[in-house]
C-alpha cells in the first residue's frame, strides 16, 4: 500500500510517500524558519498562509523522488491535531481534495500518535507494551502503549511543555529562534554544573512534569547578573537549564518504566532529537536493563513519514476519514485528554 503523508500541524509543511507503512520512499519538508525569525516565533497566520504555497509543489516533489504518480497513490494521509487550526485546516483541505478528486480512501491522523510511529520507520514493529515519552514543542507526556494506538496516560506537562521552555530561555539569552537545537548546541559548550537550577517536581511520587519555575529562575539569574554587572556566561546558563530539564525526564522516564514492569521505553516529538536527553536516557536505561528506541533525529520533528505511517496501519484496519473531517487543534492523544490535563498530581505513584 502506498500512502501520501500529509503534515501541517504548525510551520513546517511535510509531504512523504510511504509504502507498506514502514518504507519510505521520498519525505520533503518544507521550512518556514526564516519567514518566522524576525518574530522570535511563529505566527499562525504566516504559517497557515504559507502552508497554502508551499503545500502542492511539496506534493509534486514527494511524488518524483518516490518515483510515482498521483494516481499511484492508494490512500492518504492527513494530521488532524493538535496544532494550529489555520495550518491544519490547510492540510487537511488539501488531503480531502487529493483523495475526493482520485476517489480514494482518506483517514485523519493525530499528530501525537504520529510521533510515536516514527519509531516504526526506524526500528519495524513496535515492542509493546512499552512506556511512551512525548516531548515535543507543545508537549509534554508520559504514557504506556498498550496496544496499537492504545494509550494510558501516566503523566503531562502542568504547565510549560519542553519545546516551550528551550525557546523562552533562548529568547531570554538573546540566542534567537527556535531555541531547542540551538541551546542543545551551545549546551555542549558549557559547564552542566555551573548554576544550580531548580528539578521541580523530582522526586514528588508522580509522573508529572513542571518547567514555568525554571525558565523563571533561568529569567532571575540573567537579571541578577546583568544587575551586578557579573559576566553571563552563556553556555554554561544553557548547560545547566538543559541538564535541570533533562535530570527530571530521565528520573521519571525510567522511574515509570520500572514501576510499570516494562523493559521499553520508546521516544517520540521534536525534543526527543535532543542529543543530552537521548544520551543520559541511554546511558542511564543501559544500566537498568531498559532498552531505549527512538527515531532518527530527522524523524523525530515535524514531518510527512510519519502520518504516512501511522495512517497507513490505519487504513488497513478499515478506518476512513468522514466527509466532514476537519482540524481539532486541541486533540489529546488520548480521546478526552488534552494537553494540559494532568493540573491535578497523578495518582500512578511510585512505590
Amino acid at each position: 500500500m502506498l500512502v501520501l503523508g500529509i503534515e501541517t500541524s504548525c510551520d513546517e509543511t511535510g509531504v512523504a510517500l510511504v509504502e507498506d507503512g514502514k518504507l519510505v520512499r521520498s519525505n520533503v519538508i518544507a521550512d518556514q524558519r526564516a519567514l518566522h525569525d524576525r518574530y522570535g516565533g511563529i505566527v499562525p497566520e504566516v504559517a497557515s498562509r504559507a502552508h497554502v504555497d508551499l503545500l502542492h509543489p511539496a506534493v509534486e516533489q514527494a511524488l518524483a523522488l518516490g518515483g510515482a504518480r498521483l494516481e499511484d497513490v492508494d490512500g492518504f494521509a492527513v494530521t488532524v491535531g493538535p496544532g494550529l487550526a489555520g495550518s491544519l485546516l490547510v492540510g487537511v483541505a488539501a488531503a480531502k481534495a487529493y483523495a475526493l478528486a482520485l476517489d480514494r480512501p482518506l483517514v485523519g491522523v493525530n499528530h501525537l500518535i504520529a510521533h510515536v510511529y516514527a519509531n516504526v520507520l526506524e526500528h519495524g514493529s513496535l515492542p509493546l507494551p512499552a512506556v511512551v515519552f512525548v516531548v515535543s514543542g507543545g508537549h509534554t507526556s508520559l504514557l504506556v502503549m498498550e496496544a496499537d494506538e492504545r494509550f494510558r496516560v501516566l503523566g503531562q506537562t502542568i504547565d510549560d511543555a519542553a519545546g516551550e521552555a528551550y525557546d523562552k530561555v533562548a529568547r531570554v539569552l538573546g540566542l534567537g529562534y527556535p531555541g531547542g537545537p540551538i541551546l542543545d548546541e551551545l549546551a555542549k559548550e558549557g559547564d552542566p554544573g555551573a548554576v544550580r537550577f531548580p528539578r521541580a517536581l523530582l522526586g514528588d511520587g508522580t509522573d508529572d512534569f513542571s518547567l514555568s519555575g525554571l525558565k523563571t529562575a533561568v529569567l532571575r539569574h540573567v537579571r541578577r547578573l546583568e544587575q551586578t554587572g557579573e559576566e553571563l556566561r552563556v553556555a554554561d546558563v544553557a548547560a545547566s537549564f538543559q541538564e535541570a530539564v533533562v535530570d527530571v525526564q530521565v528520573s521519571k522516564v525510567l522511574g515509570a518504566a520500572k514501576r510499570e514492569g516494562l523493559d521499553t521505553v520508546l521516544l517520540a516529538g521534536g525534543v526527543a532529537a535532543n542529543s543530552r536527553l537521548r544520551g543520559r536516557l541511554l546511558e542511564a536505561a543501559e544500566e537498568a536493563g531498559i532498552r531505549v528506541l527512538a527515531p532518527s533525529p530527522a524523524l523525530c520533528t515535524d514531518n510527512g513519514a510519519m502520518v504516512g505511517c501511522a495512517g497507513t496501519f490505519a487504513l488497513e484496519r478499515g478506518e476512513r476519514a468522514p466527509p466532514d473531517l476537519g482540524a481539532e487543534p486541541n486533540l489529546g492523544i488520548v480521546p478526552g485528554v488534552g494537553r494540559r490535563a494532568a493540573r491535578r498530581p497523578s495518582r500512578h505513584r511510585k512505590r
